[in-house]
């Protein structure tokens, strides 16, 4: 049986105009990989309700399960919220057990509940609420989409909480081969390899050092034994180096 589907919606200008680098797509990559579950497809939108509003319908109906990064903070700007309660159909407003949770954290140190921090406690109706130990602003989970904070050190912790509900499939295993030959010289050959291991996968990244080229082929599947044929293969393909 294949395993679940993914998509990441990265949400936010920040990330589009290049002020801020996303380490939240290579997090859960390798997150998704350790628990089965195949990441497909990585959108970026920017702060923008029809952007997001769009993405949102598109990737839910695609995909088994839909992660979304940014715009759940508590200011002008923060409009993933409203954005996925609009693609999905449900009405928002201030939930009783996420305004729980934030009073809480915000008694413990002595901070006002402001009108901008209440913005966080806004929760689409029928969402299971998703944990945040670092900072206690809940993310939530509506259907397949699960929302969660822009900010790795919350994303990640977010992510740690949320994987073990969800059904993954059977683990994601590679193993990277490197030959000291130029991609042109063993693309035939790759082809034989894809044909004869329908199951795996085969990325090939040529690369260029001290002046000869080579290629590193990442093999993918989820049966070592037939990476581990599959790699064998692969570096029976080994050359000396070359200028190509």
């Amino acid at each position: 049986m294949a395993n679940p589907t993914a998509a990441m919606l990265v949400i936010g200008d920040e990330i589009l105009s290049g002020r801020t680098r996303d380490a939240n797509m290579y997090h859960l990559a390798g997150k998704l990989t350790e628990v089965g579950i195949n990441l497909t497809e990585v959108r970026v939108v920017s702060d923008d309700e029809p952007a997001i509003v769009a993405a949102v319908r598109a990737l839910s109906g695609n995909y088994d399960q839909v992660f979304t990064s940014g715009g759940i903070g508590p200011t002008h700007d923060d409009i993933t919220a409203d954005c996925i309660a609009k693609a999905m159909g449900a009405n928002i407003g201030v939930r009783d057990d996420a305004l729980k949770i934030l009073q809480a954290h915000y008694d413990r140190q002595g901070i006002e509940m402001n009108e901008a921090r209440l913005r966080m406690a806004r929760i689409p109706d029928g969402a299971q609420l998703i944990d945040n130990p670092v900072s206690a602003a809940p993310g939530f989970s509506l259907g397949n989409v699960h929302v969660m904070a822009g900010v790795p050190a919350i994303f990640e912790a977010m992510v740690a909480g949320l994987l073990p509900t969800l059904t993954g499939g059977q683990p994601l295993i590679s193993e990277t081969v490197r030959i000291d030959r130029a991609e042109g010289e063993i693309a035939e050959f790759l082809n034989i390899l894809v044909a004869e291991y329908p199951d795996l996968s085969f990325g090939s990244y040529p690369f260029r050092f001290d002046g000869a080229f080579g290629t590193n082929v990442v093999v993918r599947g989820t049966e070592r034994d037939q990476i581990e044929r599959a790699a064998e293969r692969l570096r029976s393909q080994q050359g000396k180096p070359n200028s190509d």
